[in-house]
């Protein structure tokens, strides 16, 4: 039974992970910023702790860890997106990009680095965007914070190896969650003629690929494409 946390776990792609976690019959918490019913859902459904928490604060991500035991898997999920031309964008929503989808993570493995290397063992996994590993007009910023999120990532792998850390990122593509609500029918039918597998991702591909991770124990530093083969690098 392993310890395991997951940022941003109260719906989307974060849900989908708390429900694969928990079946195992891991010990799960999670983190949600703000949408308590949500939270309360999964939590009834899985088992799993939930703890109200905005990761782009430090002083709350600190606070959270100190109810925490001593992590075995950290998936770092928490993120949003923001829409329009780089001309368009605020200082503010820039700055809250940056906040949620980069600080986010390194406030989360800051605090959880501590126990897994006392114990020299431990899993991270972040969730990046196939947009951070080539960009995407009208969301310079978002991918921006994603691309961070994967080089971020690789160094860590690096950083942490010797000790037995193992870091990796998931690379999503299209996928259905509440991020495509603002969609339209034809925008969204045009997204999945362009996947060559001919739909668009479900939450719980995700999910499968950072419960892959977690027990890929010769596998660090590597960005899984989960894209339907939308981008292919």
């Amino acid at each position: 039974m392993r310890t395991v946390l997951i940022t941003g776990g109260s719906r989307g792609i974060g849900a989908a992970c708390v429900r694969r976690f928990a079946a195992r019959g891991d010990r799960v918490w999670f983190f949600y910023e703000k949408n308590d019913a949500a939270a309360e859902t999964v939590a009834r459904e899985t088992g799993a702790t939930p703890i109200r928490c905005d990761v782009a604060d430090a002083a709350q991500v600190a606070r959270a860890f100190e109810a925490l035991p001593p992590l075995d898997v950290l998936v770092c999920n928490a993120g949003i997106v923001q829409y329009g031309l780089l001309s368009a964008i605020t200082d503010a929503e820039w700055r809250r990009l940056f906040a949620v989808n980069v600080d986010g993570v390194f406030h989360c493995v800051r605090a959880a680095l501590p126990g897994m290397l006392q114990k020299k063992d431990g899993c991270i996994v972040t969730v990046s965007s196939m947009w951070g590993q080539v960009g995407a007009s009208c969301e310079a910023g978002y991918s921006a914070t994603k691309g961070a999120v994967i080089a971020l990532s690789k160094a860590l792998a690096q950083e942490l190896g010797p000790s037995n850390i193992r870091v990796n990122s998931i690379a999503p593509g299209v996928i259905d969650t509440d991020m495509c609500a603002n969609l339209s029918a034809d925008t969204r039918a045009m997204l999945r003629d362009e996947t060559p597998l001919e739909r668009l991702g479900q939450p719980d591909d995700v999910a499968k690929a950072a419960e892959y991770l977690a027990d890929a124990e010769f596998i660090t530093g590597q960005v899984l494409a989960v894209n339907g083969g939308f981008v292919i690098t």
